[in-house]
């Protein structure tokens, strides 16, 4: 089996050599395609206003001067062309890819763009519970809960355009107490948060800050699963019509437009 390993944290991030380690009990065919830099919050961005660069880490090891999205696509397209890979792996993500996050997330935004090559893709992420632990965040849950949890997910086939969006817990891996298939949750967070300043030439610049948020989990999301302790297990897919509004859209539309 053909692995290719990307995320959004970026080709030197502590997270890529937690996947990398879990990758190789699985497969000693693994490709690493990342993000030579940070890219978190990217989501499915594509770079069209610059050129690319490809760099060279070793044997199958590259870096991408560009997003998540471009990694992927740069790994499938290019360097992987005449040999695709079998599986993405997308991680391990320093913090939490839960609920709403999935939609501004690089590295579930890397396992979408598997998705639509075609290639089953999953997102992996290493809840943190501390703010501003910057890069001192333990990854024990995910290293040591990561294949036992990855193994029976890719011995099924998973259907087309369906990714799979894995949190690990905030908490020893001794203290995980199992894993849970559960749905998207939805946070509120309310106003957003912005902080305010003045750079050293007298300019004023704004930082988004992540504020106060309301946790309002529903019964069985990824949000109360990975509260409670468990790896929450959940497959998204890319289809984002809403079926039920497509009748009484197109019965207001048709009396308008319709008439004779």
């Amino acid at each position: 089996m053909r692995i290719l390993l990307t995320n959004d944290d970026g080709v030197n991030a502590p997270g890529l050599e937690v996947l990398i380690r879990i990758a190789a009990a699985l497969s000693d065919d693994v490709w690493i395609v990342a993000p030579a830099e940070e890219q978190s919050g990217a989501g499915h961005s594509l770079t069209l206003t610059r050129p690319l660069r490809v760099h060279t880490h070793g044997p199958k090891h590259f870096s991408v001067t560009g997003t998540p999205t471009d990694a992927v696509m740069m790994a499938v397209a290019r360097l992987m062309q005449d040999t695709p890979p079998d599986l993405i792996l997308s991680g391990v993500n320093r913090g939490a890819n839960l609920g709403e996050d999935v939609t501004y997330s690089g590295t579930v935004s890397a396992a979408m763009e598997g998705a639509l090559a075609g290639i089953p893709s999953i997102a992996l992420s290493q809840v943190y519970a501390r703010e501003g632990a910057g890069l001192d965040v333990s990854f024990d849950a995910a290293a040591a809960w990561g294949e036992k949890v990855l193994r029976p997910i890719i011995a099924q086939p998973m259907p087309a355009r369906t990714l799979i969006n894995i949190n690990f817990p905030a908490i020893p891996a001794d203290q995980v107490r199992g894993v849970r298939v559960v749905a998207q949750g939805f946070r509120d967070y309310g106003r957003l948060k912005i902080v305010t300043n003045t750079d050293p030439r007298g300019f004023e610049y704004h930082w988004f800050a992540l504020g106060a948020v309301e946790q309002t989990p529903a019964h069985s999301t990824d949000l109360e699963a990975v509260r409670d302790g468990y790896v929450a297990v959940t497959p998204l897919h890319l289809d984002l019509t809403h079926y039920e509004s497509m009748g009484a859209l197109g019965s207001a539309l048709s009396a308008t437009f319709d008439k004779n």
